[in-house]
């Protein structure tokens, strides 16, 4: 269905106001999606993406201001999320050894077994994207960049 259609507007006053209108509609749509698929492991996006994070560097721990840099969400608390993942058992904190006033934190071995068992859902999730073709994915992912770095 056409963006029109979706949100019961016939008209937009400019190609690029629609864009903009376009990418929230699509983000928040996309996000649902991801929420549901997270629901089942009371995982919230923001979590998702620090746990996805603390994987990519593991075994090294990462300070909570390396994962703020590297956060899909730059609003997010990344303390809070943390201190949220803590509590469920997937993250540690550890004081940093070279720095006193930094914590590290690392995956624990049931984040990296919750990820695990989310890579195939992940897998699963990315196949609604599979009516494009793969050089259209990869229009879509230059255009996006570009909208990004003006």
């Amino acid at each position: 269905m056409s963006l029109e259609t979706d949100i019961k507007q016939e008209k937009f006053s400019s190609e690029y106001s629609k864009l903009v209108i376009n990418i929230a509609y699509t983000n928040a749509y996309l996000g649902t999606i991801f929420a549901g698929t997270l629901k089942p492991y009371d995982l919230s996006m923001q979590q998702f993406n620090v746990l996805r994070i603390l994987r990519g560097q593991h075994p090294k721990p990462v300070s909570i201001n390396n994962i703020t840099d590297r956060m899909i969400d730059k609003m997010s608390n990344a303390s809070r999320l943390v201190e949220k993942l803590r509590k469920k058992s997937l993250v540690e904190r550890k004081k940093c050894e070279f720095d006193g006033r930094q914590v590290d934190v690392c995956i624990t071995t049931k984040g990296l077994d919750v990820l695990a068992e989310l890579d195939g859902i992940m897998n699963d999730y990315d196949k609604q994207f599979h009516h494009l073709p793969e050089d259209e994915a990869k229009a879509a992912n230059d255009i996006l960049d570009k909208l990004r770095n003006k």
